[in-house]
């Protein structure tokens, strides 16, 4: 079963190679992709909340996502699994980027999950939404770049979600002890 969810991980990145990919859009996706290197765009929008009163609690919520995302992919889990990145396992795969920690889960996902839907509940559906598309273009950005396995960005995604219910219930927490938060 393990054996066939790592072929089919495989085929699909080649099918997103041979089907998908157009030059037109490479430049597109390689800056869209470039957004979640280091969390960039999700940190700099967790500061902006954070210097607004009305938004302090977003940007809190958002910042430990960050950090709890950040603790299960980067310190705890692609240390652990040491998950060849696909493009030095599957020799007909061309990457479009290449990264030198381990594939296991994908910290883009991880990041941009776990920001964009703390996010969404700590904002006005009007910020929240297109946080979370933009999230879900990151996700599916580093299939197309070739530089992680579909179940990488999953497995980032659903450590994304957990981050994020963490802090929205950390940050509720202080809420209810804190009144003037």
């Amino acid at each position: 079963m393990f054996q066939t969810i790592i072929e089919l991980d495989g085929r699909i990145l080649l099918f997103i190679q041979e089907f998908l990919r157009l030059d037109w859009l490479d430049p597109i996706v390689l800056f869209l992709t470039s957004l979640g290197n280091g969390a960039i765009v999700w940190i700099v929008l967790a500061a902006f909340f954070l210097v607004q009163k009305k938004h302090q609690k977003a940007g809190l919520a958002m910042a430990l996502s960050l950090l709890v995302g950040a603790l299960i992919t980067n310190v705890i889990l692609k240390n652990w699994v040491c998950r060849p990145r696909p493009y030095t396992a599957i020799p007909e795969l061309h990457a479009l980027v290449t990264a030198q920690d381990w594939s296991f889960p994908s910290g883009h996902s991880t990041s941009s999950i776990a920001a964009a839907t703390a996010m969404y509940f700590r904002t006005p559906r009007t910020m929240g939404i297109p946080a979370l598309a933009l999230a879900a273009i990151i996700c599916l950005s580093r299939l197309y770049v070739g530089v992680h396995y579909p179940t990488d960005v999953l497995f980032g995604v659903l450590a994304g979600l957990f981050s994020a219910w963490c802090a929205l219930q950390i940050t509720d927490s202080i809420g209810k002890k804190n009144n003037s938060y």
